[in-house]
């Protein structure tokens, strides 16, 4: 389960950066930033069972 949060943390980081990178009007990277930040708190809380209803895909080794 840790390995998975760190997975998916390490892809989300990317992501963001990613979209980082992108030159957005300042209106629209504030709301891209607080819809990341958003996203990052459900991914976390639905991994440790916090939130119901939100499944992430598990990783298999």
């Amino acid at each position: 389960m840790i390995i998975s949060l760190i997975v998916y943390l390490v892809v989300f980081g990317l992501i963001w950066w990613l979209v980082g990178m992108l030159p957005l009007p300042s209106p629209v990277g504030q709301i891209v930033r607080v819809l990341f930040i958003i996203l990052l708190i459900i991914i976390i809380l639905s991994v440790f069972g916090i939130v119901p209803g939100i499944r992430l895909p598990q990783i298999h080794w």
